[in-house]
């Protein structure tokens, strides 16, 4: 059986349903065709014009990635602009471009679990469950939803916390509000920009939230209420999923597709340096 753009959907919607996604947002198919053949799968962060240059040039037959290529309606296609390019691209090599964003962070087993998991976090549950979901049980609905809260195996202090997620994450820095000595152990998360769900946080009881791309006044509000924040960057809170999908989506297709080739891009870096 050969696959094609919308079995890789059907397997994708196994991994991270798009019924998850926020309303806001625009994942699934962005460019291509659902019939085209797949042999070959991209897997990336962003949709960048290095990443489906790359794609052309290794023959890749479909991009998926976290971040969506577009969330606005497009007034016209310009190939000279960087968007236009990469669906230029992608069309004159029948690339197919897929995107699983905010499903991909609400979903059980998504990129909050994966953070979670980095910390080891017991007891995790979403913070903002979502209400748009209706699975068997309150116990499954608390699996679904942005952000995370759970424990830590042993309590610790801040500045060790920010330690250890450089460790597991790879990170040169982090950024830190609050005091270094304090003891933590609830602790709440979210991929991305996570600002959103500061207010849960701050009613949650727990003793930090990280998240990435906080916010200078979110910092101060945080500060005035003495509250612990770190900020460990949009890149470094998401990078993790590439590997994580194309583990999960091996695993799915070599049941009835195993001669599809799935490759992760590891030319990706935070588009922001500290010197």
């Amino acid at each position: 059986m050969q696959a094609t753009v919308e079995k890789i959907i059907k397997a994708m919607e196994v991994i991270a349903p798009i019924r998850l996604a926020e309303t806001w947002d625009n994942p699934g198919l962005q460019v291509g065709n659902s019939t085209w053949s797949v042999k070959k799968i991209l897997i990336s962060l962003d949709p960048t014009p290095h990443v489906i240059n790359y794609a052309a040039e290794e023959s890749v037959d479909m991009l998926i990635t976290h971040h969506p290529l577009l969330f606005q309606p497009l007034k016209a296609v310009d190939l000279s602009t960087p968007i236009g390019g990469i669906i230029g691209t992608a069309i004159q090599n029948s690339i197919a471009v897929y995107a699983a964003h905010t499903n991909l962070d609400s979903v059980s087993d998504g990129l909050n679990d994966m953070l979670a998991g980095r910390l080891e976090l017991k007891e995790v549950a979403a913070l903002s469950p979502h209400v748009n979901d209706a699975p068997d049980s309150p116990a499954e609905r608390q699996k679904t939803g942005l952000g995370r809260i759970g424990n830590l195996p042993v309590s610790t202090d801040l500045i060790s916390l920010c330690r250890t997620l450089k460790h597991v994450l790879d990170l040169d820095n982090v950024r830190l509000v609050g005091d270094e000595t304090r003891r933590v152990e609830r602790i709440t998360l979210c991929t991305g920009s996570g600002s959103s769900l500061l207010d849960r946080f701050y009613s949650s009881g727990a003793d930090v939230f990280i998240t990435g791309d906080v916010r200078y006044h979110d910092a101060r509000d945080a500060e005035n209420q003495g509250a612990a924040l770190i900020d460990i960057g949009h890149f470094g809170s998401e990078h993790i999923m590439v590997g994580h999908l194309a583990r999960r989506l091996i695993k799915i297709l070599a049941k009835m597709f195993p001669d599809v080739e799935v490759l992760t891009y590891e030319g990706e870096k935070d588009p922001f340096v500290a010197v």
